[in-house]
């Protein structure tokens, strides 16, 4: 399996104070950390107006400057929100990071989740599945064909035939695309339009493995060119992880901040709802959480619950944590995982292979 992370640049009041400015010297240092020590891949998440859960309004922009910084990790962009984007705009940055990076770039896509998102930019929440929906087709036509005319309700362009969508990305037919998708509307979509499946963070085992069955079930429908998506199969499960000598010690560590951190999620916007159908209060506690989706213990308890999502169909984890555990915490964190759950993960996938 492979094994990523995913930052959100959530800032900690108390260390990063506001604006939060200094947050994103703490983020980078992380991911030159996460480099070093061989995680595959970095994932930047789009958000907005909040610093009470990510501060990064425009993930390409901050992938160009990584680019120039790393040598050999994967870059992605999970997830650019797609409803707030006009979708030629997506193919042409998408394209110019692959070529700054040499061909490290991944794309995640999806609709998004918070309202107060859309209210700011002054975009229809309602209908941010339409909108993508109409702006998919456009993106993957944008890679495949290089010229795209549209005459839809949402957006509407032309190209004329002596122009064409540059630059053209490394990676072909184009990068590894992948979609967050929580709903069998939605994944089903993703299958069928030859997306890797991305999986969050609160649904439990049991869900996730439902969710990647429904997902490989419509594979067989996506035609060609679709198909020939470097992610179509692959599904990216995202976990709150942390790592101690002990299950107790790794409990005694990280419990304030990630319960902190879970109940502010769901306060902020409307996805814990949506993916738990109303979380209540215990289901939000540490034993709670370490029993169904938190992945937190000692490196055995953490490579044991990591195998349980390889045997249901996931092909890489995406690690995630809140920013509470103060950098140098969280470096030590990061490299026990390295020394003593990675090598076994590396066996896991030559073992698949």
């Amino acid at each position: 399996m492979e094994v990523g992370i995913l930052f959100t640049s959530h800032p900690d009041p108390k260390t990063e104070p506001y604006p939060h400015q200094t947050i994103h010297e703490r983020v980078t240092r992380e991911i030159l950390e996460a480099e070093a020590l061989g995680f595959d891949s970095v994932w930047i998440a789009e958000h907005h107006f909040s610093n009470t859960y990510g501060i990064l309004p425009d993930p390409f922009s901050y992938l160009a400057y990584l680019a120039a910084k790393t040598t050999r990790i994967k870059l992605g962009a999970a997830v650019m929100v797609v409803p707030l984007h006009h979708p030629m705009r997506i193919v042409e940055n998408a394209a110019f990071i692959d070529i700054l990076s040499d061909g490290r770039f991944q794309l995640g896509l999806g609709s998004g989740y918070r309202p107060y998102e859309f209210e700011g930019l002054g975009m229809s929440y309602e209908q941010r599945r339409e909108i993508q929906q109409e702006a998919i087709p456009l993106i993957l036509q944008g890679f495949h064909d290089k010229r795209v005319n549209a005459d839809g309700k949402h957006f509407k362009f032309k190209m004329d035939e002596q122009y064409e969508i540059f630059p053209h990305p490394i990676q072909k037919p184009h990068p590894p695309f992948f979609m967050g998708a929580g709903t069998d509307e939605s994944m089903q979509f993703a299958a069928e339009h030859g997306f890797g499946l991305m999986q969050s963070t609160l649904p439990p085992l049991e869900v996730i493995g439902e969710h990647i069955q429904h997902y490989r079930k419509h594979m067989k429908s996506a035609p060609a060119p679709l198909n020939q998506n470097p992610a179509f199969g692959r599904v990216d499960v995202v976990r709150m992880v942390y790592v101690a000598p002990t299950d107790a010690l790794a409990r005694e560590q990280s419990e304030a901040g990630i319960t902190h951190h879970m109940k502010a999620f769901g306060q902020a916007g409307s996805y814990l709802g949506d993916v738990t159908g109303g979380a209540k209060e215990d289901q939000l506690s540490y034993d709670y959480l370490a029993e169904n989706t938190i992945l937190h213990g000692s490196p055995e308890t953490v490579i044991r619950k990591i195998e349980a999502f390889r045997d249901i169909g996931a092909t890489s984890i995406m690690v995630h944590y809140p920013p509470y555990y103060g950098l140098e915490q969280t470096l030590d964190m990061l490299r026990l995982f390295a020394k003593e759950v990675l090598p076994h993960l590396r066996e896991m996938k030559t073992a698949a292979g």
